[in-house]
């Protein structure tokens, strides 16, 4: 198998993993108030999300960027819990579009967040000079964002299946789902160990 290959899933599976899935919670976060008609929009934030984090790894790589992970396994949740929030009190109101270059931001920030939550992981992959690194780090982030966009092109699936045939109004789908994602990630944010000192 090349070492393409080898990245490339690594980065998959590090979106796609049942048993870490922080990631996918903030996708669908992320992608709930979106429609198939939004498309350039979610390709666009996903892609900075991806930008963030692999930026994240990069400075973690090269020893620019060193975090607590206890801190990191933190500020994750909280930004799930941050996007679902901000899904919950926008939702079915007009000026979405207005809001959409603080969301931008927001999003390359959060793709920090979640790409210092790998670093430990994806330095131990890797030896070597920071220049030797560039090139698995590229292929672990076209997984990345591979993977991400699957996981949003479901999300769109659902939201379309729900909203037609179900009859769910975009303002209660993107308010259920909010609910959801925050019932999930309060107990990953009350359980963390930074809280048992």
């Amino acid at each position: 198998m090349s070492q393409f290959w080898i990245y490339f899933q690594i980065g998959l599976q590090h979106v796609l993993d049942i048993k870490a899935y922080d990631h996918v919670l903030f996708l669908i976060a992320l992608a709930i108030p979106f429609s198939f008609k939004d498309w350039k929009r979610i390709v666009l934030l996903v892609t900075l999300f991806t930008v963030g984090h692999t930026m994240a790894l990069l400075l973690s790589v090269m020893g620019i960027i060193v975090i607590k992970v206890n801190v990191v396994e933190l500020l994750i949740p909280i930004t799930i819990l941050i996007t679902a929030l901000f899904n919950l009190f926008t939702a079915g109101k007009s000026n979405k579009k207005e809001s959409i270059n603080l969301i931008f931001f927001v999003t390359l920030f959060f793709g920090i967040i979640h790409g210092l939550g790998f670093s430990n992981y994806f330095k131990s992959l890797l030896g070597g000079s920071a220049s030797s690194k560039l090139l698995p780090l590229a292929e672990f982030a076209l997984g990345i964002e591979a993977a991400q966009i699957i996981v949003v092109f479901v999300v769109l699936i659902l939201s379309y299946i729900v909203q037609t045939v179900f009859r769910f109004s975009k303002r209660d789908w993107t308010l259920v789902m909010s609910a959801f994602v925050i019932g999930v990630v309060l107990p990953m944010i009350i359980d963390n160990e930074i809280w048992m000192r």
